[in-house]
């Protein structure tokens, strides 16, 4: 029996007699009205399943019985389901955790029981399989017992207003994002980029001054370089009493009013009295600062992660103006490898912030912010663009720092008769028909999910698949089979 990735052969042997992985329980609910006789059927659905597993374990005394019965209660010690695969059944995966007490007598030199494991998913499934569409109409064969949940992803190759799969020809079942353009409609690019830089030629950008950055910053004499694979520190330069590194600004080939600034930050940081601080600031034709987006490490104690995303300078003190994302929205305790997006964007008066922390091509949590610029105090056109990677004083620096890239785009607004690009070349959309998602880059777009799309299944046997708009995508599906 494995549990959760683990074998338990040598802990424990299983019996013959494994109840509950057969015929399905199903629960019927019947409407029985006064008139008639019988009744309607008015709902189904599938129970979970309850698998009773006898084992026994062997040992040369009670001791060693107790030692190995500690050990399994550690390695089941999970609070949600996890996969269970059971003698005569390789190929095929029950989700499931302990349920109740355990049946259990220690006779001395063996112990006998019964585990039992409550499957709220009564399905069983195979291993996943990842189908790659070599054309956009496919015929996709589900062989398992029941329908499947797929994943679908479509790697972008052209520019797309929509993007949509259908089931059948005539099912009326589909998912579709964005909106097809109409003939008398024009389609437009609202995003036209500006500076776009990976480390490849940061060689060019000036160093900036400590003006520039934030009051905390208090020496920017390090030297900002490339790993090959983004923008690092080449060293972070002398500490003194705040924060010190490297810092660099570059110029606009034209200043821009409306404008949206991206990156990908990539984290190593193993120790808690790591510190660090990463930030891009942007600034007007007179070096105002129009405000920051970044991340930061503030504590000795913790591996935290603190998202940033400020209007204006900051002073200093107190509060910044526009202060939408900080040290409130903080959380400790982070993984050691950490991979986020940023976005900011100004459109008119209004500024908008977007961080997301990326794991599994999915951002697995996030943080927004907005702010109205009422009084014209931010409208000064974006001209310089700064760039920040530092530590504390002398505190130890983490393993990674790096920008992976940074993308400064120039906006333009949608008429009533244009439809906007929703998704670019290199772009990855996720149809997750499992977990109910819809992403662009793991950001979450159901609010531009047409109304009549849904989250469909795959049947058993044949699926003819048709994808659009043509030529645009290289798509693939992920499901698991499923069986009863």
């Amino acid at each position: 029996m494995i549990v959760n990735g683990i074998d338990l052969s040598g802990l424990v042997r299983v019996g013959l007699n494994i109840r509950g992985r057969g015929i399905m329980g199903q629960e019927n609910t019947i409407i029985s009205p006064p008139v008639m006789e019988g009744g309607y059927l008015s709902a189904t659905k599938r129970h979970g399943r309850l698998l009773e597993v006898p084992i026994t374990i062997y040992g040369t005394n009670q001791e060693e019985i107790i030692g190995k019965v500690d050990q399994l209660n550690a390695l089941l010690d999970f609070k949600e389901p996890k996969p269970i695969i059971l003698p005569g059944e390789p190929n095929r995966i029950y989700y499931g955790l302990l349920d109740g007490e355990q049946d259990w007598n220690n006779l001395g030199t063996l112990g006998r029981g019964v585990l039992y494991f409550y499957c709220p998913d009564p399905y069983k499934y195979g291993t996943e399989t990842t189908a790659v569409f070599p054309s956009d109409s496919v015929s996709l064969t589900n062989d398992g017992t029941a329908e499947a949940e797929p994943i679908f992803e479509f790697e972008v190759t052209e520019p797309v207003t929509f993007a949509m799969i259908q089931k059948g020809e005539d099912t009326g079942e589909y998912q579709m994002i964005g909106i097809p353009a109409d003939d008398d409609v024009e389609v437009v690019d609202t995003r036209t980029s500006v500076l776009y830089e990976n480390g490849s030629t940061i060689d060019t950008w000036s160093p900036a001054s400590i003006d520039m950055v934030d009051v905390n910053v208090d020496s920017v004499d390090g030297v900002m370089g490339t790993d090959g694979a983004g923008i690092r520190p080449e060293n972070y330069g002398t500490p003194r009493e705040q924060q010190r590194g490297p810092a660099v600004f570059k110029e606009l080939p034209n200043a821009i009013q409306n404008f949206e600034i991206q990156s990908t930050f990539d984290i190593i940081s193993r120790r808690e009295i790591e510190n660090f601080r990463m930030g891009i600031y942007f600034h007007d034709e007179n070096l105002n600062n129009l405000g920051h987006l970044g991340l930061k490490d503030n504590s000795r104690n913790h591996k935290r992660r603190v998202p940033l995303g400020r209007v204006g300078h900051y002073r200093g003190g107190g509060l910044a103006n526009g202060n939408l994302i900080g040290d409130a929205d903080s959380f400790d305790n982070a993984r050691e490898t950490t991979l986020f997006y940023l976005r900011v964007k100004r459109e008119g008066q209004k500024f908008s912030f977007y961080i997301g922390e990326w794991q599994n091509q999915r951002h697995i949590r996030h943080w927004e912010g907005t702010y109205q610029d009422v009084n014209n105090e931010w409208q000064g056109r974006l001209k310089y663009i700064t760039l920040f990677i530092g530590s504390y004083q002398d505190r130890v620096i983490p393993a990674r720092l790096r920008m992976n890239s940074v993308e400064v785009f120039e906006l333009s607004q949608v008429t009533e008769d244009h439809t906007p690009y929703i998704a670019y070349p290199g772009d990855i959309i996720t149809f997750d028909h499992k977990l109910d998602e819809l992403l662009i880059n793991g950001e979450d777009r159901t609010d531009i999910k047409d109304l009549g799309g849904q989250y469909f299944k795959l049947d058993k046997g044949s699926n003819e698949l048709y994808v659009l708009p043509d030529n645009s995508f290289n798509t693939s599906c992920k499901f698991r089979r499923r069986y009863r």
